[in-house]
């Protein structure tokens, strides 16, 4: 078996099919519920933890919701049943699992015949296990993108792990869904168990309601007046996601070339944003595990002192940890896109810009007070963090729809919703008929 470091971050489509056929037939069952479901995308809910600022999707049997990381390589659920499934040493899916470990956790050579070994892994604090690799059986309906259709249940490959490692997780939460670019992550599961494209939409709320994810492509629609579709817009306009090739760890990194507040570009070092493909540092890439987009310093002290000169003339507060700029409530307009503050640009490939209005800059912390919704990373991240550039956070993408290409490695952020008078929270999960 070749060693985890030497392993492609990236299997061909056939290999990855060929892994989840060849544990179909180690287990002597079918991976998918029935043939009438091949083909169907299908839709889970998404929901937001307020103590934590994290967002749960409900897809494990039994609506047991479970943390969800985009950049997350694996599917892992604490607290196996005694018996469980377990996957033999020495086959391509092993193979796969094994290699799905972070750096901290000390490797384990896989001896044939034995169970095999994987390497769940906590993203909130960075914790990690050695345990069983299984299989886990999963719940959704099919969906036509505008309502779900009919339920379906079948088995992903994944990992055990002890109940300790679920600290700093959202209550409640009984594992971590894995979202990632890297074979065996759900997207990529899903798409060769259901038949469907390697594609998926992910819609975050801003707390209070159910947002929502939909696998395996197909239209985007949410209740508007009237109904508004999305996919189709975005599928036409993706940007290209970068690879980190010193890391591999699957991350959906994206280029940004500058930042600007109020049309006037904020003055950053030459390169300040760029992936140094030598070292594995640099570079934006989207998290939903950082609960407010974080910025190295170099990025975060000039946008800061941007923001503070553009919003001069709006009362100030005393700061609220973890931000360090607030002001005070009753001092701010409310427009449709939130508070009424200097939009911030985020230039992208081909002239491209990302609005944050005040819906995605501003959050308010409590009746009297509202910050500037970044922080600045520490001057030294953990080696876990790979150490960006910019962690683009989960608020500034709630009220958005993302969509992600794993076969095209391309990906598409629409415009806050609230723009168009509709939010995360009004796909329609009443059921259709199909």
């Amino acid at each position: 078996m070749l060693a985890p470091e030497a392993m492609s971050p990236h299997r061909s489509s056939a290999a990855a099919l060929a892994a989840l056929l060849a544990i179909s037939l180690l287990l002597c069952a079918p991976p998918s519920a029935t043939a009438t479901d091949d083909h169907k995308p299908i839709v889970a809910r998404v929901r937001k933890d307020a103590p934590t600022s994290l967002y749960t999707i409900i897809i494990k049997v039994g609506g047991v919701p479970l943390l969800l990381d985009l950049a997350g390589p694996l599917l892992w659920l604490a607290n196996c049943p005694t018996p469980h499934r377990t996957i033999p040493c020495g086959t391509d899916v092993c193979e796969a699992v094994s290699s799905n470990h972070p750096p901290s956790c000390p490797y384990t050579a896989c001896s044939k015949g034995a169970a095999c070994a994987a390497y769940p892994y906590n993203p909130v604090d960075g914790r990690c296990a050695r345990d069983d690799a299984t299989t886990i059986t999963l719940a959704a309906n099919t969906t036509d993108g505008k309502n779900p259709l009919s339920p379906v249940s079948f088995r992903a490959v994944g990992s055990c792990a002890p109940g300790d490692l679920l600290a700093s997780l959202p209550a409640g939460a009984a594992g971590v869904a894995g979202l990632s670019r890297l074979p065996l992550s759900l997207p990529d599961q899903f798409g060769d168990i259901l038949k469907v494209p390697k594609q998926f939409a992910l819609c975050l709320p801003g707390g209070g309601s159910d947002g929502v994810a939909v696998f395996g492509g197909g239209p985007f629609q949410l209740l508007a007046a009237p109904p508004v579709e999305l996919a189709t817009g975005l599928r036409e306009n993706q940007l290209p996601l970068l690879k980190n090739p010193k890391v591999n760890n699957g991350a959906y990194y994206f280029r940004i070339t500058g930042i600007a507040v109020n049309q006037q570009q904020v003055p950053t070092p030459p390169g300040a944003f760029d992936l140094d493909a030598q070292r594995g540092t640099g570079g934006a890439l989207l998290s939903t595990v950082t609960p407010y987009t974080a910025l190295r310093s170099d990025i975060y002290l000039p946008l800061h002192d941007a923001f503070k000169a553009a919003t001069s003339g709006i009362a100030r507060a005393e700061p609220v940890a973890p931000f360090d700029m607030c002001y005070q409530a009753s001092a701010l307009t409310v427009t449709r896109v939130g508070y009424g503050v200097p939009n911030i640009d985020l230039m992208l490939d081909g002239g491209r810009n990302w609005t944050l209005p005040g819906g995605s800059s501003m959050v308010q912390v409590n009746d009297q007070t509202v910050c500037f919704a970044f922080v600045q990373m520490p001057p030294s991240m953990p080696a876990a963090a790979d150490s960006p550039a910019v962690i683009f956070g989960g608020f500034q993408m709630e009220n958005r729809l993302l969509m992600f290409d794993l076969e095209k490695e391309t990906f598409a952020l629409s415009g806050l919703l609230l723009g168009i008078r509709t939010t995360c929270s009004n796909f329609n999960f009443t059921m259709g008929s199909s």
